[in-house]
C-alpha cells in the first residue's frame, strides 16, 4: 500500500495486519513490488493531493486508489476513477478489508487481461497455422509458438506414420532447444507404452511430469536419459500433449520441456535448470492443449492438401502419358518442354539486372508454368489419331494400294500387247509376225519400265522432305499420264488427289490436316478450361493456349502479337520449338544438332517471331544440359 509522505494515512498503514505493507510514495523509485503483488494507493481526500499517483509514473495505470473522505463532503471533487471512498474515521480492519477487495479486483482484472491476450495470441496462432502450407514450416511454427506461450526451454514433435505394410510408428520430426544445440536426426520408433511420446499417442491423454526423471509410481513409461547425457542437458518438467483431429485420430505428439518462470530468460547452466525449471501451471497446460488441437487441425489440413497435390500431380502425369501414348513418336516431349520452360522461368526470376530484373514468379506462378507446359498438348486428344501420327504424306497402306494399282496397270498392258501379238500370229506371214512381235515386246518393256519409274517417284515423293518445285510438277503430271489396258480403258498411276498430297512442298500434312493439328491448341484451352483451377492456377489454360503464338502475329490460333502473349507462353514457345528440333524420336525427320537448332531459333528471332531477350537467356543457361532424359 502506498500513501503520500506526511499523510495521516501513515498511522493506519502502520496498524495494518499482514500481508499488507505500507510505504510512502518517496520510496516508489527504489522499492519495486514483487511480481504479482497488487499495488494500492490510499489518500486522505482533505489532506493529500488528489493526483498523488503521478509519482508512480507508468505504474499509476495499474494502481487502484482508495480515498478517505469526510462524511459531510458530498464528493463532487473526488475523481470517478477511484476504486472506493471510505468515510472517516476508518479503522485498520475496515481499511484492510477494503484493500483485500481491491487486491482481488486487481488480480481478477489482470487475469482477465491476461486471458484476453492469451486468447488473442491463440487466435493469431490459429490464423498463422491455417495460412502456412508448407508442412515442414508448419511444424516449426507449431513448436515455436507452443514453446513461446508456455515459457518452455525446449520441445519436440513426433508424427504418427501408418505404413502400407506394418504397424503404426512415431517419427521424431523436429526438436528445438534454447539451452543447447540439438544434434537433430530423424528416426522412427514403435508406438508403445514404454516411451512417454508413445504412451500419449496411444492413450490420447495429456501428460504432465514435474520431474521427468521421477515418473509416477507404476507408470509404464520412462524417459530416455541418453539424450541428456549426450548433449549435457537436464530434462525436468515435461508437458506432453497428443495432437488429435476433430474425429479423434492422433496424428502427432507435442512435447514441451522445462517451463521457465520468465520466458525471455535463458538457463545459464544445467544446475540452473535443476533449480529454476518449474512445473507447468494449469494456465499453460490449457494453452498447450488448445494449441495442440489447433495444430492437429492445421497439420491434418496440410496433409490433406499435400495428398490433393500428389493426387493432382499423378492425374497430370497420367494425362500427359495417356495423350502421348496416342503419338508414341513424341513420347516425353511434354515433360521435356516443362523442364526447359521451368528452368528458363527460374533463371528469369533470379535475374537482378537486365530486362528481367523486375520479373518475379511466386511458387504458385512457377507451378502454373509447369502445369501449363506439361498440358500444352492436351488438346491432341481431339485430333484424329491418323493425322496425329502421320509420318508420311500418304497414310499407312495407301502406298501399297498405289503399288497394287501399278501391278494391275502392268497386267492390263501386258494383256493388251499379248492380244495384239496373237492377232499378228493369226493374220500375218511368219517373217512379218516375228518382226512385229519384236517391236511389241520392245514397246511393252519401255512401258513397264516407265511404270516402275513412276512408282519409284511416288515412293520418293511420299517422304516428308522439302520438295523442289520441278519435282512437284512431275508428280502432278503423273496424275495426267495414262496407260491403256486390255479393255481399252485409260489408267493412271495416281489420282489428282493423290498427286496433290504427294506434291506437299514441306512435311507430311496437307493444309486440311495441318489445320486439324493446329486445332489441338483450341482443344487444349477448351479442355483445360473445364478444370476448376484454384485462383493461383487459373492462368494455366491461357498460358497453354498461347504457346504457338508468335510475336509478329504469324502464330496460331489467334495470331496475337507481342504484348498480348503472356511471357510464360513465350518461354514455352522457345522450349517447344527447341525440343521438336532436337528430339531423336521423330520418324519423319532426323534430330537436329543443338547448334543447328539454336541457329533456327535465331532465324525465328530475326523474323520477329520469338522474344529476343528470352532466347538470349535460354542460350546462356543451356537448360537442355540438365533436363530429364
Amino acid at each position: 500500500m502506498w500513501y503520500p509522505d506526511g499523510s495521516p494515512v501513515a498511522q493506519l498503514a502502520a496498524a495494518l495486519p499482514a500481508p499488507f505493507e505500507g510505504h510512502p510514495l518517496s520510496e516508489a523509485p527504489t522499492l519495486r513490488s514483487r511480481a504479482g503483488d497488487p499495488e494500492i494507493l490510499v489518500l486522505d481526500a482533505d489532506h493529500d493531493p488528489l493526483d498523488a499517483a503521478r509519482v508512480l509514473g507508468e505504474r499509476a495505470n495499474s494502481v487502484l486508489v482508495v480515498g478517505l473522505v469526510s462524511p459531510q463532503d458530498d464528493g463532487p471533487r473526488w475523481p470517478m476513477s477511484w476504486y472506493a471512498y471510505l468515510p472517516r474515521p476508518v479503522t485498520p480492519g475496515v481499511l484492510a478489508k477494503t484493500l483485500e477487495n481491491a487486491a482481488d479486483h486487481l488480480r481478477l482484472t489482470l487475469e482477465a487481461e491476461q486471458t484476453r491476450k492469451e486468447l488473442e495470441e491463440l487466435n493469431a496462432i490459429g490464423v498463422s497455422l491455417s495460412a502456412e502450407r508448407d508442412t515442414d514450416a508448419l511444424l516449426a511454427l507449431i513448436l515455436t509458438k507452443a514453446r513461446a506461450i508456455t515459457n518452455s526451454d525446449a520441445g519436440s514433435i513426433y508424427l504418427v506414420e501408418e505404413p502400407e505394410e506394418g504397424q503404426r510408428r512415431l517419427r521424431f520430426k523436429l526438436a528445438q532447444n534454447d539451452f543447447v544445440q540439438v544434434p537433430f536426426t530423424e528416426f522412427t520408433m514403435p508406438i508403445s507404452e514404454e516411451s512417454v511420446a508413445g504412451h500419449v499417442a496411444l492413450s490420447g491423454e495429456l501428460l504432465h511430469l514435474e520431474d521427468a526423471y521421477v515418473p509416477p509410481p507404476g507408470a509404464p513409461y520412462q524417459i530416455n536419459r541418453s539424450f541428456d547425457q549426450q548433449v549435457g542437458y537436464r530434462t525436468k518438467s515435461m508437458l506432453v500433449v497428443a495432437m488429435r483431429t476433430p474425429t479423434g485420430d492422433t496424428i502427432g505428439v507435442l512435447q514441451l520441456i522445462n517451463c521457465k518462470r520468465d520466458g525471455h530468460r535463458r538457463f545459464p547452466s544445467v544446475e540452473a535448470i535443476e533449480r529454476e525449471a518449474v512445473p507447468y501451471p494449469a494456465r499453460f497446460i490449457g494453452l498447450a492443449a488448445s494449441l495442440a488441437s489447433q495444430a492437429a487441425v492445421a497439420l491434418h489440413n496440410s496433409r490433406l492438401l499435400d495428398n490433393i497435390r500428389t493426387l493432382f500431380e499423378g492425374f497430370v502425369a497420367a494425362s500427359v502419358t495417356a495423350i502421348e501414348s496416342r503419338d508414341p513418336t513424341t513420347s516425353g516431349h511434354s515433360f521435356r518442354v516443362a523442364d526447359l520452360t521451368v528452368a528458363l522461368a527460374a533463371a528469369a526470376d533470379r535475374a537482378d539486372s537486365g530486362p528481367f530484373r523486375d520479373l518475379r514468379f511466386s511458387p504458385d506462378e512457377m507451378k502454373t508454368i509447369r502445369y501449363a507446359s506439361l498440358l500444352h498438348d492436351f488438346g491432341k486428344v481431339g485430333v484424329r489419331e491418323e493425322v496425329l501420327v502421320k509420318a508420311k504424306k500418304l497414310y499407312p497402306g495407301h502406298l501399297e494400294v498405289i503399288g497394287q494399282r501399278v501391278e494391275l496397270i502392268k497386267r492390263g498392258v501386258q494383256l493388251r500387247y499379248s492380244r495384239r501379238q496373237l492377232d499378228l500370229l493369226l493374220g500375218e506371214s511368219r517373217e512379218r509376225v516375228l518382226e512385229e512381235v519384236a517391236v511389241a515386246d520392245a514397246d511393252l518393256a519401255v512401258i513397264l519400265q516407265e511404270l516402275d519409274q513412276h512408282l519409284k517417284a511416288v515412293v520418293a515423293a511420299n517422304e516428308p522432305t522439302v520438295m523442289a518445285e520441278d519435282t512437284a510438277s512431275r508428280i502432278k503430271h503423273l496424275a495426267l499420264t495414262s496407260f491403256m489396258d486390255h479393255l481399252g480403258e485409260s489408267r493412271t498411276v495416281i489420282t489428282p488427289e493423290e498427286a496433290r498430297i504427294l506434291s506437299i512442298a514441306r512435311g507430311s500434312l496437307t493444309p486440311e490436316e495441318f489445320t486439324q493439328i493446329q486445332s489441338h491448341v483450341v482443344h487444349t484451352f477448351q479442355f483445360l478450361s473445364q478444370i476448376p483451377w484454384t485462383r493461383e492456377l487459373r492462368l494455366v489454360p491461357e498460358i497453354a493456349r498461347s504457346h504457338h503464338e508468335k510475336l509478329n502475329g504469324s502464330g496460331y490460333p489467334n495470331q496475337i502479337q507481342d504484348g498480348q502473349i503472356p511471357i510464360q507462353s513465350r518461354m514455352m514457345t522457345i522450349s517447344d520449338i527447341f525440343d521438336a528440333l532436337t528430339a531423336s524420336d521423330r520418324p519423319y525427320k532426323a534430330a537436329v544438332p543443338v547448334d543447328r537448332a539454336l541457329d533456327i531459333l535465331g532465324f525465328e528471332r530475326k523474323s520477329g517471331a520469338l522474344d529476343s531477350d528470352l532466347l538470349e537467356l535460354f542460350i546462356a543457361i543451356r537448360p537442355w544440359e540438365r533436363r530429364s532424359p
